[in-house]
């Protein structure tokens, strides 16, 4: 997964917001590209279910935290 997330420029955000971990995983669309329905962002850009799927979002709250704070400093989060 390092080596395909570090092949082409990434595109990180932080969502906030009621259901927001559902919304965002409702329109990203089945972790399998071929099996994602259409207009979800992995059926327009995903390639494979292996590392190429084209997006990633958390499927928890604890989760989201955590890779929150992979990629943001506390001054980068606003609300």
């Amino acid at each position: 997964m390092t080596e395909f997330m570090s092949s082409s420029p990434v595109v990180v955000i932080c969502l906030e917001g009621e259901n927001a971990i559902k919304f965002n995983r409702e329109i990203m669309g089945a972790t399998d590209p071929q099996q994602a329905q259409e207009g979800t962002i992995r059926k327009i850009y995903g390639k494979s279910i292996d590392n190429a799927n084209a997006v990633h979002g958390s499927d928890s709250a604890k989760a989201a935290a955590r890779e929150i704070e992979l990629f943001f400093k506390e001054e980068e989060i606003f609300s």
